[in-house]
């Protein structure tokens, strides 16, 4: 009871702010509430007055006076239009994560204490903060390494405190998620709850500076062999939890397109790389940068694309980039059947729904666009319709979904501002077709067999063990047969159960064959 008192006095407090902002309910929306709505919106109103004017939307306003934790949940809400409607979220993907920067020695002592040696011993040069955010700073520093000339590094520090703050606040709206969906049943399709842990989660990682590490590790990897794009170098003798160096990145930011274009960056290129490396990271790898805004993209000397900041980072399974692939390819070829079909054959929508009719509705998606001219069309705006379309037909929330349309809109939208004639068809053809063609293709069939074969390889090297088993349980049971019958009290399950414990793959699938023989006996003494 103390617990839920503490969170309605923190949202409350949330609630006053944003009150004082007039955002607590969109205009068109406040009006159609029920009469104690309205009046509790009246004297929260009432209650915390009216803010100073600001230069932003309102929400972002509040939301930043907020802090940290509303800052990461509004834009978080940004990629969950079906949760906040169209209008707020496109408000909310405005949200600047930028916030005052804390002190030099607080962030000296992080890196003494994440670091084990004091700041002087572990850098040549250690600079104040360039730029500060919800989580974490970044100072610009320099190192010289046992057989290296002196290099620039980025160090990034968490700010002190943040774990617990965040928490409290999470807390806080999970509570407020959990009384949704009990108390107003339409919310339940959205699933706020789950909404939120995708959030937590979220912010678990990127508090956690090593999985950030890990993840430039990783993409660098996946696309050692790209050209025109790459991820800086990480420094892992000079990060931890709350610590990561990395290279730093010199280069012009795709914000400044005066810059590029005083540089001769051919800008049309550029936007396809743009786009067609996002592709290509969602697609064929599963993985991609999920906010890559201008000021987290440059040019380097080398006139090559280049990424940071990976604290937010998506995944795709096979099926959900199959989905992706398949219904851009779908569009671009208008096979609507086909797009309606793989709708189905991923169980985003359910079974009782006709897929004729699902594929009407798409095309009335995909028509309109086609007569258009080509810097006209835009794939995010694609993506916001079809998920917009598949609630008629009862389609569930697939948050990773939501967070790769988010993205897309974001890429698009730099893409363009390098060339506002950017014809997103084509240049997202070759990479989508590509990946079709390898993993839908004769070359993905033969590779899925493979992988079939390797399984049913296993298997096969299994079975043996596995009647070698069956027959020492046939055994066992006909012995306690012949001694009155076959038990199954407590000793004999956690017999059973620690016999599992032991077993590998291979122990279980025995084990299971074994059950399934003291079915049939059971079966036969019965009858």
């Amino acid at each position: 009871m103390f617990s839920a008192l503490k969170h309605i006095f923190r949202l409350a407090r949330a609630g006053l702010t944003m009150a004082r902002y007039d955002v607590l309910l969109p205009a068109d929306q406040a009006g159609e509430a029920p009469a104690p709505v309205r009046a509790a919106l009246r004297l929260a109103k009432l209650v915390a007055g009216t803010a100073k004017h600001t230069d932003g939307h309102p929400l972002t306003s509040a939301l930043t006076e907020l802090g940290p934790s509303y800052i990461k949940l509004g834009q978080f809400l940004a990629t969950r239009p079906d949760i906040v409607g169209p209008a707020r979220a496109k408000a909310l993907s405005d949200l600047q994560d930028k916030l005052p920067p804390f002190e030099q020695s607080a962030a000296e002592a992080e890196i003494a204490s994440g670091l084990g040696g004091p700041v002087d011993t572990l850098f040549n040069s250690f600079g104040k903060p360039i730029a500060a955010a919800s989580i974490a700073q970044v100072h610009r520093a320099h190192v010289v390494g046992r057989d290296d000339p002196e290099r620039e590094v980025a160090v990034k520090v968490l700010r002190p405190g943040i774990e617990q703050r965040f928490q409290t606040d999470l807390d806080s709206f999970f509570f407020a998620a959990r009384m949704a969906e009990r108390w107003i049943p339409e919310m339940r399709r959205l699933r706020p709850v789950d909404a939120v842990r995708t959030l937590a989660d979220s912010v678990k990682l990127e508090m956690d500076l090593r999985m950030e590490a890990s993840a430039m590790s990783e993409m660098a990897a996946n696309t050692a062999d790209d050209s025109g794009f790459r991820v800086p170098d990480v420094d892992w003798m000079r990060t931890s939890r709350r610590i990561l160096t990395s290279e730093w990145i010199d280069g012009i930011p795709l914000s400044d397109v005066d810059a590029l274009k005083a540089s001769g960056i051919d800008l049309p290129a550029l936007g396809d790389t743009v786009i067609q490396s996002f592709l290509r990271h969602a697609i064929r790898d599963g993985f991609f940068h999920a906010d890559m805004h201008q000021g987290n993209l440059f040019v380097d000397a080398q006139g090559g694309l280049v990424a940071v900041d990976f604290g937010i980072m998506g995944r795709l399974g096979m099926k959900e980039r199959r989905f992706l692939a398949e219904i851009l390819y779908g569009f671009i070829t208008r096979n609507y059947t086909r797009v309606s079909d793989v709708h189905f054959e991923a169980g985003y929508v359910p079974d009782h729904q006709d897929p004729a009719v699902f594929a009407q509705a798409l095309r009335a998606i995909g028509e309109p666009l086609m007569d258009k001219p080509a810097e006209d069309i835009s794939m995010a705006r694609l993506l916001t319709q079809l998920f917009q379309v598949t609630e008629q037909f009862d389609m569930h929330t697939q948050p990773q979904l939501l967070l790769l349309q988010k993205t897309m809109v974001v890429v698009e939208g730099v893409a363009r501002s390098l060339n506002p004639k950017l014809n997103m068809w084509t240049t997202a053809e070759p990479v989508v077709r590509h990946w079709i063609e390898q993993r839908l293709g004769p070359q993905g069939r033969i590779e899925d067999a493979a992988e079939g074969a390797l399984t049913l390889g296993r298997l096969a090297a299994a079975f043996p063990e596995a009647l070698s088993e069956a027959q020492r349980t046939a055994q066992m049971l006909s012995s306690m047969a012949e001694q009155g019958g076959i038990r199954l009290d407590e000793t004999t399950t956690r017999a059973l159960l620690d016999a599992q414990g032991r077993q590998g793959k291979s122990g279980r699938l025995a084990l299971w064959v074994g059950a399934i023989a003291l079915v049939v006996i059971a079966y036969a003494m019965a009858t």
